[in-house]
C-alpha cells in the first residue's frame, strides 16, 4: 500500500515563509456517510471547548474597524488571536482555510470563532483567491470579516470548485483512491476473481480475468481490492470493519457466470481471490472548515497509511471514533502520546505517568464508526494506539 509523504510545500502552513494560506474546504466524500443516531457518552478525558456563539444580524452589528492589533487581542477572551495577526490579508490561489487560520489564530480550530458569517450567503465559509480578508471589531469582539460585507455584503453566489480548500487536495489525494472500510458482510456479498484468461500467477494493467458473482445487468467498471486486516476498537474490542486495498480496475468485456473482465488500472499486482466492489468517484465539495468538535470526543489511532506505527507530519490515519460519535469533516482532534508506567526508585509500585500531547489532526472523511485524518502538527512522536480527543485552548 503506498504512503503520501507531502512536503511542507504542499500545505502552506509555514507562518513566516510565505504568506500563509486560506481557504476553505473540500469535503469529498464518496465514503462519507450519513449522520447515524447514537447515543454521546462525556469523556473524562475529553477537553470542551467553547463554541461560536450565532453571529450578530449584519442589519443590527455594530462594526468598527481596528487600528492596532492590541486592541483586537485585549478583547479576544478566549480566542487565541496572535499578537501578529495582520489587520488586512489578500487571499491567493494556493492558499488554505487552514493555512489562514494559523497566520491570525495560535489555536487554528477556533476559526469559526473569528470568521464573521453572513446569514445572506449559502456557504459564508467560502473564500476565494483575490478577496481581502479585514479584521474588525463587531460588537466589542475581534472578529475577520471579507472587505467588502462591512458596507455591501456578498450576496453574489461563486462556483464552488473556485474557492479555496480547507486542506491541500494534493495531500489527500492519493489516499481518496485507497484503502477503504467495508463491512464482513459487504466482502462475503462481492464479486470475486476465479482465474485469469492467461497461465500466470499474477496479473496487471490490460490483462483479462474471470470474475464469478457479478451481477447481471451491472456497471460496467469495478474496482479490485484485497481484503487487509479488521479494524478492532482498542477499547470495547468491537470489530468496525475490514481494510479494502485496491488492486486496480476493471471493465466488463463479456457478462456470464464468470464474467470476462480486462484491467484498465493495476496499481499493485492482482490476485486470484481479490474482490470488486462498485467504484468510489472522486468526490470533492468546498464546504468545510476547521472546527472543534461539538461534544466531547474520546478515541484512538488505529492505524497509519502506509502500515507503519510511528505517526510524523502529514501522515494519514484511522481513528476509532465516527459520525456517531459527533465527528464532521472539519473536526479538529489532539493527539495526545500515551503516558507509562515506570518503576519508582524508592518503593516497590509503578508511578504512572501523564499523557502528552503530540499534535493536531483535522478529520476529512467520516464513516459512523471510523474517521481518517490528516496530521497538521507534530509536536512529538505519536504511535499507533495513542489518543485522541478534543483540543485545549491556549489562552493568553
Amino acid at each position: 500500500m503506498g504512503k503520501y509523504n507531502a512536503s511542507p510545500d504542499h500545505f502552506g502552513l509555514a507562518l513566516g515563509a510565505r504568506s500563509v494560506a486560506t481557504g476553505l474546504l473540500l469535503a469529498l466524500l464518496a465514503g462519507c456517510a450519513g449522520q447515524e443516531s447514537a447515543s454521546l457518552s462525556e469523556s473524562a478525558n475529553a477537553e470542551t471547548v467553547p463554541q461560536a456563539a450565532p453571529d450578530p444580524d449584519p442589519a443590527t452589528a455594530v462594526i468598527n474597524g481596528v487600528d492596532d492589533i492590541g486592541q483586537a487581542t485585549a478583547a479576544a477572551g478566549d480566542l487565541s488571536l496572535r499578537e501578529d495577526a495582520p489587520l488586512h490579508y489578500t487571499v491567493k490561489k494556493g492558499d488554505t482555510l487552514w493555512g489562514i487560520s494559523n497566520y491570525y489564530l495560535r489555536d487554528a480550530w477556533q476559526w469559526p470563532q473569528l470568521w464573521y458569517t453572513n446569514g445572506q450567503i449559502k456557504n459564508p465559509h467560502l473564500i476565494y483567491p483575490g478577496e481581502v480578508l479585514t479584521l474588525v471589531m463587531v460588537n466589542g469582539r475581534p472578529r475577520l470579516i471579507l472587505a467588502e460585507d462591512r458596507l455591501h455584503p456578498r450576496i453574489h453566489e461563486m462556483p464552488l470548485d473556485q474557492a479555496i480548500p480547507a486542506i491541500p487536495i494534493d495531500a489527500i489525494r492519493e489516499f481518496l483512491r485507497g484503502p477503504r472500510l467495508i463491512s464482513k458482510e459487504e466482502i462475503d456479498k462481492a464479486p470475486y476473481v476465479v482465474e485469469f484468461t492467461d497461465e500466470h500467477v499474477i496479473v496487471g494493467q490490460n490483462s483479462s480475468v474471470y470474475v464469478k458473482n457479478l451481477p447481471k445487468d451491472t456497471v460496467s467498471s469495478w474496482s479490485l481490492v484485497k481484503v487487509g486486516n479488521p479494524y478492532i476498537d482498542p477499547d470495547s474490542h468491537e470489530l468496525l470493519g475490514y481494510e479494502a486495498i485496491p488492486t486496480g480496475e476493471a471493465d466488463l468485456r463479456d457478462y456470464g457466470q464468470p464474467a470476462e473482465m480486462i484491467l484498465t488500472k493495476s496499481p499493485q499486482e492482482v490476485e486470484i481471490g481479490n474482490r470488486l466492489l462498485p467504484l468510489e468517484p472522486e468526490s470533492f465539495k468546498a464546504d468545510f472548515y476547521p472546527h472543534a468538535p461539538a461534544v466531547p470526543v474520546d478515541g484512538r489511532i488505529l492505524s497509519v497509511y502506509g502500515a507503519l506505527t510511528l505517526i510524523a507530519q502529514y501522515d494519514i490515519v484511522a481513528i476509532n471514533r465516527g459520525s456517531r460519535d459527533g465527528l464532521d469533516p472539519g473536526s479538529m482532534l489532539g493527539i495526545y502520546q500515551q503516558g507509562h508506567s515506570v518503576a519508582d526508585p524508592y518503593g516497590s509500585g509503578k508511578v504512572q505517568l501523564p499523557e502528552q500531547k503530540a499534535g493536531l489532526l483535522m478529520i476529512f472523511k467520516v464513516t459512523p464508526r471510523l474517521s481518517y485524518g490528516l496530521v497538521l502538527k507534530e509536536t512529538r512522536p505519536a504511535h499507533q494506539y495513542d489518543k485522541v480527543h478534543n483540543p485545549a485552548s491556549r489562552r493568553h
